[in-house]
């Protein structure tokens, strides 16, 4: 039999294509209406497809007939409206549907059409999809209720039935080194049913004989050499495909600084272990376990930022860095050939946006293996990168530090010091409860809970005063209040200092940025080795409807409202 056809629908950078081109399929065409995916499609598949807007297809069978009848048809509808972390998934979702649905309406047609060649059909998304799509969707639904009853099909008959034809598969249990967990929806048209391929790996936690562990971030990272190698003919082998093996000055973007200046890892740091109403996460990323997802966004001050020490040694700048382009689209699965189009944003874009080559690789072999197809004698890879045309991001040279990024006027600051006992103690600029813009009032207030509306209630300037007595008699008390007062407090700005430090993440003069106020309160009070001390209220109460508080909350609370008092007169 001559190679199965595949047409890549949303075809992005084309790992949907890859996962089956490395399989035997032949590509035939993608279509995508951004452009640098597009170029990147048609590179690495040596076509020449248009940039095309699968709205086009939205109205007219005709443009639908127009394509190649291919044996399979792939696709990943966009995923953004329909991703929780979208506006915590509060985001519209009309747009998401309506392609996910001119995807399966483009399916319907070459499925049903006189003489239909179609033997698969898969749809890649967000598991939250789901719940947003339709269980069945006739004909009529469709919007081929005429062009059914022309083909003698009853305009309410079944098209595509996706309830059954729906599964969740993680990328990890395919032998990629990333926990990214997606949705699958198809058919194999003959069985009338999707076949989900057997899993190769495991979680470690669990134990099997047959099944290989879940890859981690290092067998990556080991596998390729530092960012931060000097140019060199030596040899590279591919984490992920043994069989290629290129001079180091072959394998592009990824020889480059992606080093963090100290504000923007200190602002992921503080959102992954210390974030005010979500779990820890690990800062850096845990290297033993498979990597999290990586996302179409890059950006190292986020909690969903992926961050490794650096291989450099710096300390402060660029002591920690974000990924290369070619470390995150390895964890994805892409060989080492595979370029990328674009600049830096734009190229993890591609990667963070595609679905995972081993993921499409495992559905692909199933598709072979259910039409008695055979196994091939080896994967279809490019050995060779096609480098014409590339922008290479290597630079060989590190990174020169000089200013940091600024934030926007006026931005919103809320810090505390830790969260113990249920409690975070807040210096913000905005009163949380409202939810507001900045006030240009610094405020101390006290969250009761670590989830998102939880209590939170505020606390007048001043405060402190009352509350020192209540300190001097606790253990560490005089300590505390001696450096609080003795040191610390000559470095605390009036209120619109503050906030221009803020803004352009730096000192001045003797003041210190409102970030590093809060970082040194947490360091003070960690300093005095206050372990599991707790602050007995009595007939002093300070946190409401609380018998007992964490010592350190209270002293956090001292020092908190001390800087609001004096950034406020």
């Amino acid at each position: 039999m001559s190679r199965l056809t595949v047409i890549d629908l949303f075809c992005g950078a084309g790992g949907f294509s890859e996962g089956f081109r490395q399989e035997g399929f032949e590509i035939k065409m993608g279509i995508d209406r951004w452009e640098p995916a597009i170029k990147t499609f048609n590179h690495n598949f040596e076509l020449n497809c248009p940039v095309k807007n699968i709205l086009d297809f939205q109205d007219s069978i005709e443009e639908i007939e127009s394509l190649p009848d291919t044996d399979i048809i792939i696709g990943s509808p966009p995923c953004v409206t329909f991703s929780s972390s979208n506006i915590s998934g509060k985001a519209d979702k009309t747009s998401g549907i309506t392609l996910t649905q001119i995807f399966l309406k483009i399916v319907a047609v070459k499925k049903w059409k006189p003489g239909s060649k179609l033997k698969a059909w898969f749809m890649e998304n967000v598991p939250s999809s789901i719940k947003h799509l339709g269980n069945e969707y006739t004909f009529e639904e469709l919007g081929l209720g005429d062009w059914a009853a022309k083909n003698k099909i009853g305009r309410t008959k079944v098209a595509i039935k996706l309830l059954g034809n729906q599964h969740i598969v993680n990328s990890a249990d395919y032998g990629s080194a990333q926990c990214r967990e997606r949705v699958i929806a198809g058919e194999i048209v003959n069985k009338k049913k999707l076949v989900i391929p057997k899993t190769t790996h495991i979680n470690p936690e669990q134990t099997s004989e047959i099944l290989k562990s879940w890859r981690s971030l290092k067998d990556i990272k080991k596998a390729l050499p530092s960012p931060y190698s000097n140019f060199s003919t030596r040899k590279v082998v591919d984490p992920n495909y043994p069989g290629i093996e290129l001079s180091l000055n072959k394998v592009t973007d990824h020889f480059y600084d992606t080093g963090l200046f100290q504000c923007e890892w200190k602002q992921s740091k503080f959102l992954k272990i210390n974030h005010p109403y979500m779990g820890k996460m690990s800062f850096p990323e845990n290297e033993d376990k498979p990597s999290r997802t990586i996302t179409a966004t890059k950006i190292g001050t986020s909690r969903e930022a992926i961050i490794y020490r650096s291989e450099s040694g710096r300390i402060g700048n660029g002591e920690f860095r974000t990924p290369t382009v070619r470390e995150a689209a390895c964890i994805m699965g892409f060989p080492i050939t595979f370029q990328f189009l674009g600049g830096e944003t734009t190229k993890w874009r591609l990667v963070g946006n595609a679905v995972c080559p081993s993921v499409a690789r495992a559905f692909a072999k199933q598709v072979r293996i259910e039409l008695r197809l055979g196994k091939p004698e080896k994967l279809f890879l490019s050995s060779e990168p096609r480098l014409e045309n590339i922008n290479n991001l290597n630079t060989f040279s590190p990174k020169i530090f000089q200013t940091p990024p600024k934030r926007n006027k006026g931005s919103r600051f809320r810090r505390h010091p830790f969260k113990d006992g249920n409690i975070t103690v807040t210096l913000s600029n905005y009163d949380i409860n409202k939810n507001g813009k900045n006030t240009r009032k610094w405020r101390t207030s006290i969250q009761y809970g670590n989830g998102e509306g939880f209590p939170t209630f505020n606390l007048p300037d001043g405060f402190y005063k009352k509350i020192e007595r209540t300190i001097e008699k606790e253990i560490h008390g005089f300590a505390f209040l001696e450096i609080i007062n003795n040191g610390f407090s000559e470095k605390i700005a009036k209120g619109e200092i503050l906030q221009e430090m803020y803004e352009v993440q730096k000192p001045k003069k003797i003041y210190l940025e409102p970030t590093t106020l809060i970082e040194k309160i947490a360091e003070i009070i960690e300093n005095l080795k206050i372990e599991n001390e707790k602050f007995e209220q009595n007939n002093t109460i300070i946190f409401k409807n609380k018998e007992n508080v964490p010592l350190k909350q209270l002293f956090a609370l001292y020092a908190i409202n001390k800087i609001a008092t004096i950034a406020n007169n």
